[in-house]
């Protein structure tokens, strides 16, 4: 009946965020230790408790056996030594294949902020480095080398998908090596508590073909798309005399700011706050207006000033920023 339970809830467990629905050869080695790890635990709990109701239930005379030094040799000693003896080899093998650091994989820096993600990627194979926030897209096939550290308070980088966490720590640089094997979009989290808004702190991980990621890191390389329509012209004008570029920075235009998240194609990002909304000009002039009433203790503040017609504005030249 437990090992029953078991498989159910190993079932349920499918999905963008899981451990148990391996996406790469790391997770993969990690789910069939935890499959094996847990199987053997099923079957020295199912022997454990079988001997248990038998010397209760059994009658005397046929449960004296129990107390003979054979059944404490082979029971006590042997059986634990031998399935100890199989399980640590098999963990000790896994460890030294997982994580792995390969040659040739693709540099991206990730730094922890309270509560969002910078992400960087660096000058490669003539594509200039350029940033982004909140999103990791990598190719499929392709080994992936992510170094992280944090700007504030420790964080915990951990994308359940594709292997086991990692701390990032301020001053101190932490590697984390892993392979998307199928396209996809991936939740990743922090797992380490940093503030009151830790738990509304994740990032997607988008896994595309080869081809698809060259296109995407070339367009993003680029400057920002000049506005063609005037509402866009409008609040592009609002962004720069707002001194959103103060702490933002948006390439091809005077916004230099990095205290924020850079904005050059904050269109082009599936969510905003930090995994929280999906992103359209709705969420988008909700955010600006009421961030601190969204997601209090964010260093961005409230921008419930703007009129109606502004945040339209506003929140249409962003998303524009393809």
């Amino acid at each position: 009946m437990n090992a029953v339970a078991c498989v159910l809830a190993l079932a349920g467990c499918s999905g963008v965020q899981s451990a148990l629905d391996p996406a790469g050869g790391d997770a993969l080695r990690i789910y069939w230790l935890t499959v094996i790890m847990t199987a053997g635990a099923i079957l020295i709990f199912l022997v454990v408790t079988s001997l248990v109701l038998y010397a209760v239930f059994a009658p005397p005379e046929r449960r004296a056996w129990l107390g003979s030094r054979r059944t404490i040799v082979y029971g006590g000693l042997a059986f634990p030594i031998v399935v100890l003896s199989m399980l640590l080899p098999y963990g000790l093998i896994v460890m030294r294949d997982t994580d792995a650091p390969v040659r040739g994989a693709l540099p991206i820096e990730v730094i922890g902020e309270q509560y969002w993600w910078r992400v960087k990627y660096s000058a490669e194979r003539g594509q200039p480095e350029f940033s982004t926030a909140n999103e990791i897209v990598v190719p499929i096939g392709r080994p992936i080398a992510v170094s992280v550290t944090a700007a504030d308070v420790i964080h915990s980088f951990w994308i359940p998908n594709f292997g086991g966490k990692i701390d990032m720590i301020p001053g101190r640089i932490n590697r984390l090596n892993f392979t998307a094997e199928r396209p996809g979009v991936y939740r990743g989290v922090c797992a380490e508590f940093c503030g009151d808004q830790h738990a509304r702190m994740a990032f997607d991980v988008v896994a595309m073909e080869p081809v698809a990621f060259d296109a995407w890191r070339a367009a993003q390389a680029k400057p920002a798309a000049e506005p063609d329509l005037p509402l866009l012209v409008r609040g592009r004008e609002l962004f720069r005399v707002g001194g959103c570029g103060s702490c933002h920075v948006v390439r091809g235009t005077d916004a230099n700011g990095w205290f924020g998240p850079d904005l050059t194609h904050v269109g082009s990002r599936r969510t905003i706050g930090a995994g929280q909304f999906p992103n359209n000009i709705g969420t988008l002039a909700g955010w600006i207006a009421n961030t601190q009433h969204i997601k209090p203790g964010v260093r961005m503040p409230s921008y419930g000033s703007f009129t109606g017609e502004d945040l339209r504005a506003l929140a249409g030249y962003l998303e524009s920023l393809k």
